[in-house]
């Protein structure tokens, strides 16, 4: 038990878009390798300028529809009782789960292969917001992973 209270966790403020703004910045610094911000804000433009031309609707919320879509509701976690480790299902807090959402995005479009990161992202967006694509398969083997192991639910701490 920690003898310290909890810190809240701090406010982001959003001073560039509107409303996606928290969410461009989160995806910016996920993005960003060596400390290279500009370069993956520019990769991150490239690529939701590439969806409005595939998809012929507004790529930030082509953007989001396919977050939306990779982000997990209940993950497992291992739990040691006695001798063994169970795994058990727990439902995932909502900045954990944005955050999950944008790293396996991120992830699956790093693994495709040939062409520009902004080329892959913006692919990687597309199949994400149609529901196919890594991400989301990533997203239903988590999942089904945590329909498995419902057993063990009753371990939760």
């Amino acid at each position: 038990m920690p003898r310290r209270p909890t810190i809240p966790r701090k406010e982001k403020y959003a001073d560039t878009l509107v409303g996606t703004a928290l969410t461009m910045d989160q995806f910016t610094n996920k993005l960003m390798r060596g400390g290279k911000r500009q370069l993956a804000s520019r990769i991150l433009q490239d690529a939701i300028g590439h969806c409005e031309t595939q998809a012929g609707k507004s790529g930030v919320e082509v953007m989001e529809h396919a977050l939306r879509n990779a982000m997990p509701l209940i993950e497992v976690k291992p739990k040691r009782v006695g001798g063994s480790t169970y795994q058990i299902p727990v439902e995932v807090r909502a900045d954990r789960r944005v955050s999950l959402g944008m790293r396996w995005l991120i992830e699956a479009a790093r693994k495709r292969n040939g062409r520009s990161m902004s080329e892959k992202l913006a692919a990687e967006f597309i199949d994400a917001s149609n529901g196919v694509g890594a991400a989301v398969k990533r997203r239903e083997d988590t999942h089904r992973m945590a329909e498995a192991n419902k057993a063990f639910s009753h371990f939760r701490w």
